[in-house]
């Protein structure tokens, strides 16, 4: 057999078995996993049943109600399927099926899973329940060629990245549940991504004194000492444009101010603003150190405010994906077949994003991410109005990843 007969076979399978994974996929999308609430144990199950069919016996993995209730959700079961082929490394390949509300802007049913002009429209459609349909049918091309193989593939389709993962691959690798020797994550693109952005989430709230507006010397305006904070960290995103990454992909550091609450009615003082801050860190950057200075800048910025107090609250912290040594066997070969299968230079590159694949860096599993995804994020709306997922790239993805898992295996 010649070299390329392996993957003209597992490219034959995965045409004649496509609309299968379209209507694999749909079913996915109609079943809502919005994040918050955060309700996503009946879209674990309704995915089990699925992969039944398929003859994969999924593991149900329920996180504990009292530490879902504390992370602020309702239900998280992950699932993790194992399929053992013989001694020798296992490979993970790691979705989330856990996304963000639909929102506005849809003119399609953002759960109706439908396809218009060869794209799939729906929530999750292209991050990354797109990506369960990537991971299955690329692993059961791969056991369709009927070859002897070594080692084994591993899915872990987990519900908490929304919220920083800390419940999904998190939960599954603090309790030895899963330990792969390399892992393939979701992909957002046609890259291979093998470092991405960390990103620090912080509640900030600036405590004054309530006042009537008619006496307003009876206050402490909250809102006015806010926004000092404000223009002390716009101020760091002047000072953040000098500092590069030298990751492909990567440019520089950002914080960004997403949501200000504050205040109780037009003629009343306000005596407390409440600010959700995010700033995303390059892979440079030390996380401690980036922390501490937010925390100088934000409270200087008041030090001069009397009777005002600030309050800190961390709320995330998510270290950057860094490369780890082991990840070349996955970077050439998915870089390789990508660059094959689209027909154009695919090589390893770094996102501004952040993922919980990073849990799987810190335990020491080389990780990278690819799956299917357009040539870049906004192209897919991912997270806005008519999120889609062009089939043609979900057709060639899977080819990618299971003529890669092929070479890994083989």
């Amino acid at each position: 057999m010649n070299t390329s007969a392996p993957y003209e076979s597992l490219d034959a399978w995965i045409d004649a078995h496509f609309d299968e994974e379209v209507r694999f996929l749909q079913e996915l999308v109609r079943v809502p996993t919005d994040t918050p609430p955060g309700n996503n144990a009946p879209h674990a199950e309704r995915t089990a049943e699925l992969l039944k069919e398929f003859g994969f016996d999924a593991e149900l993995h329920a996180v504990p109600e009292e530490r879902t209730r504390a992370a602020g959700l309702e239900t998280i079961t992950n699932l993790v399927v194992r399929r053992k082929y013989g001694e020798g490394r296992t490979v993970g390949l790691n979705a989330h099926g856990d996304v963000v509300p639909p929102g506005e802007g849809w003119s399609q049913d953002p759960y109706g899973g439908n396809v218009v002009d060869g794209k799939l429209y729906g929530r999750a459609a292209a991050v990354s329940k797109c990506d369960f349909a990537t991971f299955t049918f690329a692993t059961r091309a791969l056991e369709a060629l009927g070859k002897p193989l070594k080692g084994g593939v591993e899915l872990y389709f987990t519900y908490d990245e929304e919220f920083g993962g800390e419940l999904g691959p998190g939960f599954l690798l603090e309790n030895k549940l899963v330990k792969p020797d390399m892992l393939i994550a979701a992909g957002f693109s046609y890259q291979v991504v093998t470092a991405h952005n960390g990103c620090l989430q912080m509640e900030v709230t600036v405590h004054g004194k309530s006042g009537h507006a008619a006496v307003p010397e009876t206050g402490v305006d909250a809102l006015q000492a806010a926004t000092k904070v404000l223009t002390a960290l716009y101020d760091q995103n002047r000072q953040y444009k000098e500092v590069r990454s030298n990751v492909k992909g990567i440019n520089h550091p950002y914080v960004n101010i997403g949501l200000i609450e504050g205040g109780t009615n037009t003629n009343v003082v306000p005596g407390k603003v409440v600010m959700k801050v995010d700033r995303r860190m390059i892979p440079e950057e030390n996380p401690a150190e980036v922390e501490a200075k937010l925390h100088r800048v934000m409270k200087d910025a008041v030090a001069d405010c009397q009777g005002v107090t600030i309050e800190i609250r961390r709320m995330l912290l998510a270290n950057a994906l860094q490369p780890l040594p082991g990840n070349a066997p996955l970077v050439d070969a998915l870089s390789r077949h990508a660059t094959a299968v689209f027909d154009e230079e695919i090589g390893a590159a770094g996102t501004p994003l952040y993922t919980d694949a990073r849990l799987f860096g810190e335990a020491g599993v080389p990780a990278v991410l690819y799956g299917a995804g357009p040539r870049t994020v906004s192209e897919s709306n991912a997270k806005r109005g008519d999120e889609h997922i062009s089939l043609e790239d979900l057709r060639r993805a899977t080819k990618v990843v299971a003529r890669s898992l092929f070479d890994l295996l083989d």
